[in-house]
């Protein structure tokens, strides 16, 4: 396995890792749910971000939206004491009977404990007409990746692309450090400006333990979902989100997304295909996952990465690195920390420094 082991009592999929005698308190009143127990107020409390009672219309000037997503409706807005344009991500709570959503929580906690130069910055939290309506401020990045891609005319330079990598990278090994999974790592989830990369959208994110307790395995875009959970594993590591940054990293290079699957079934048939079947020796108990027997496939080896990736300008240390966050075998698979401290960083070209990007026009 890659890295050093760690320690860490057993967290489950309703909690955010908080010490024995919260979970204590939280399994004493089970009769509620996270979503009844937990209102607003709380974040007063808890982070002193609405201690002020700032009211987001009298803080900041709606510009245009800019997305809405499964969680919230995104907004480009402008700081009206300062000028400095924002993202306001108003929080959906309109399916909530009681209290505050588990993902709005998540996020919101999320971020605030994973404070790192490339994960989206919270400036604060601010109340709507009530304290039942409530905004993220966050950092204004001028572009998300995938969309950035899908306009440029021509692939990044490999420069930019160990750039990205490493940044992300960077990330992930701050968030694994803090017993933080994503769950969500995909391109439309970087965001960039002026060449700094940044983690976003943390709806999915959770704290994770060792041992590792269960976890819900329905998580992670289908085109970015590493095979343990496609074979329906509810015991997973960190490991999930390197396959997702592997996945990540091929699509830099070819410019466009590495395994487009059309279903599940059709997903890991990709996955095989570009890695290979898996066998005892490449991932032992891989047949012991809750969906493994489900599943009839003819033993064969993976195309080469250098034949499937014919074309692009990627070195063979470029293609070592891909390949071990692309190993089906998750206590196999490369940790961000191991992944930072590959050649691939070292060789020629450099990284290119963010400041040295081009531009590109707004989208928003």
């Amino acid at each position: 396995m890659t890295g050093a082991k760690q320690t860490r009592p057993e967290d489950h999929d309703d909690d955010f890792g908080a010490e024995e005698d919260s979970r204590k308190r939280r399994k004493q009143d089970s009769a509620h749910t996270w979503d009844s127990c937990i209102a607003p107020t709380h974040l007063a409390r808890d982070f002193g971000l609405l201690a002020a009672c700032r009211q987001v219309d009298q803080c900041y000037e709606r510009l245009n939206r800019i997305d809405e997503g499964t969680y919230g409706v995104v907004y480009r807005a402008r700081d009206r004491t300062t000028g400095d344009i924002v993202a306001l991500k108003h929080l959906k709570l309109d399916q909530e009977r009681n209290g505050f959503p588990i993902t709005a929580l998540r996020e919101i906690h999320t971020l605030l404990l994973a404070k790192h130069t490339n994960i989206i910055n919270v400036r604060e939290i601010v109340a709507g007409r009530s304290l039942n309506s409530i905004y993220m401020v966050m950092d204004y990045m001028e572009h998300d990746l995938r969309t950035l891609m899908e306009s440029m005319p021509a692939r990044f330079q490999p420069s930019e692309v160990k750039s990205l990598l490493l940044q992300l990278c960077r990330a992930v090994a701050h968030l694994h450090a803090n017993w933080i999974v994503h769950r969500d790592l995909k391109t439309s989830n970087l965001l960039m400006a002026q060449g700094s990369l940044r983690v976003a959208d943390f709806g999915l994110a959770r704290k994770y333990g060792s041992p590792l307790g269960h976890m819900t395995g329905l998580v992670v875009t289908l085109w970015y979902r590493a095979p343990e959970l496609l074979f329906g594993a509810k015991e997973y590591s960190a490991a999930v989100d390197m396959w997702s940054v592997g996945c990540i990293f091929a699509e830099l290079l070819i410019h466009k997304p590495f395994l487009q699957g059309r279903g599940e079934i059709d997903q890991i048939s990709k996955i095989f295909a570009a890695v290979g079947t898996p066998t005892q020796a490449t991932w032992p108990g891989f047949d012991l996952l809750p969906s493994a027997r489900m599943f009839k496939f003819s033993p064969r080896h993976g195309q080469p990465l250098r034949d499937r990736l014919r074309g692009v300008d990627a070195t063979e240390q470029a293609l070592d690195l891909l390949s071990k966050l692309l190993a089906l075998d998750p206590k196999q698979r490369i940790t961000a920390e191991a992944a930072l401290a590959h050649p691939y960083f070292a060789e020629s070209p450099p990284p290119k420094d963010p400041s040295m990007f081009p531009t590109w026009p707004q989208k928003h």
